[in-house]
């Protein structure tokens, strides 16, 4: 009886933390972050949060100097420029811009990115990255996943619900990838 009590104790305890864990990285201004796959981060804007204990508004600041102007498909984008392009494709309809502990998912659309070779033409749109993220630590960690961003050619019929859900993505081959992680700290 008292392993179980000391057991649920535990288990309370970790569940609290957690909570305290996220709440702070879900508070005030943090600094985003792409991640190689050898560890180096580049820096490419921040995101303020605030509000209550459910749903916490967001706004995104993209560094744009950090980026470089390219006309790919007869679109202006803002690519990163490395072994591969990344360009940041914002997500383009209306949105709440809020998120929670447990759901990340609109913040995530806001840095959804395209990925090319500099070699290639134009802009290939299932070429999307779309960073899954999650609070670990106290800090957001996103991990690139596979989309086809010409899903967002035409507004979801519910503006209000995350249209690249787990049914839309997939895993992607991260040897391959650039920048396969995101950090929000």
């Amino acid at each position: 009886m008292l392993k179980q009590v000391r057991t649920s104790i535990l288990v309370l305890i970790s569940i609290l933390s957690a909570g305290f864990a996220s709440a702070d990285a879900l508070d005030g201004e943090k600094h985003i972050f792409l991640v190689d796959k050898k560890g180096n981060e580049i820096q490419v804007g921040s995101v303020s949060f605030q509000g209550g204990a459910e749903a916490v508004s967001y706004k995104l600041h993209m560094d744009h100097d950090k980026f470089r102007d390219y006309f790919l498909s007869m679109k202006e984008m803002k690519c990163l420029e490395g072994p591969e392009l990344m360009c940041h494709l914002a997500y383009p309809y209306k949105q709440p811009h809020t998120v929670s502990a447990v759901d990340l998912s609109w913040l995530s659309h806001d840095l959804l990115f395209m990925f090319k070779s500099p070699k290639e033409f134009g802009a290939n749109f299932w070429n999307g990255v779309y960073y899954n993220m999650r609070v670990e630590d106290g800090v957001i960690k996103g991990v690139a996943e596979a989309v086809d961003l010409n899903l967002l050619a035409s507004p979801p019929d519910d503006l209000n619900t995350p249209p690249m859900n787990e049914g839309e993505r997939d895993e992607i081959d991260r040897t391959k990838r650039w920048l396969p992680d995101l950090v929000i700290r």
